[in-house]
This record gives C-alpha cells, sequence and structure tokens, in this order.
C-alpha cells in the first residue's frame, strides 16, 4: 500500500495563495491516478482536483477552476495543489487521496488510500 502525507495547510487572506504538498511513500508513487479533496465542517468531502498517473491529464472541479493547479513529480514522489485567488468558502481539511487505477476520479469511495489531511483556513 502506499502512506500518503499532506503538508503546506494554513491560515491565509483572502486572495492569497497556498501550495499544498502530499507525500507518498511505501509503493511506486507513479502507479495511482491521485486526487485532491476538502471537507468543510458539516459538509461533505468533494474532490477539488484529480490527475491521472503520468500527470498529462487533470480535472477540477467547476468551484476552483482557474484558481487551483494540481500536479505531480513522479520523481519525487510528491503531489501538489496550487491554490490562489483563495476565498473564505475554500476553508476546509484538505486531503490527498490515491486510486490503483489509472484515470481522473471526482468519486470518494474510488479512491483507495488517505492521507490525514492539512487545514486550510482563509480569513476575510
Amino acid at each position: 500500500q502506499v502512506q500518503l502525507v499532506e503538508s503546506g495547510g494554513g491560515l491565509v487572506q483572502a486572495g492569497g495563495s497556498l501550495r499544498l504538498s502530499c507525500a507518498a511513500s511505501g509503493r511506486t508513487f507513479s502507479n495511482y491516478a491521485m486526487g485532491w479533496f476538502r471537507q468543510a465542517p458539516g459538509k461533505e468531502r468533494e474532490c477539488v482536483a484529480a490527475i491521472n498517473r503520468s500527470g498529462g491529464s487533470t480535472r477540477y472541479a467547476d468551484s476552483v477552476k482557474g484558481r487551483f493547479t494540481i500536479s505531480r513529480d513522479n520523481a519525487k514522489n510528491t503531489l501538489y495543489l496550487q491554490m490562489n485567488s483563495l476565498k473564505p468558502e475554500d476553508t476546509a481539511v484538505y486531503y490527498c487521496a490515491a486510486n490503483r487505477r489509472d484515470g481522473l476520479f471526482i468519486l470518494r469511495n474510488s479512491y483507495d488510500y488517505w492521507g490525514q489531511g492539512t487545514q486550510v483556513t482563509v480569513s476575510s
């Protein structure tokens, strides 16, 4: 199995930027499609971005399209989420997840492994 550890969360003002990282270990990172999810208090966990094994294809939720960028460095076993123009409604715990199949997956139950999450708080 693969272990995932997120980092890079924090407190930022509206309009600011953060870059989240997800370090993978245990198995070959490039064998997994990846996704970033978020969960705000009282809300369902939602997929904000997904990327295939090679990094050549990506997919975004409408709410973050044009502001967030998902990428991966398979040589460094790391997944990234660059978040720009942050809004208070982006406040949530952000999770990375790994899928043993290749593709772009947006459903929570499509993923096999999860990190512990990192808190992102955007103040107005």
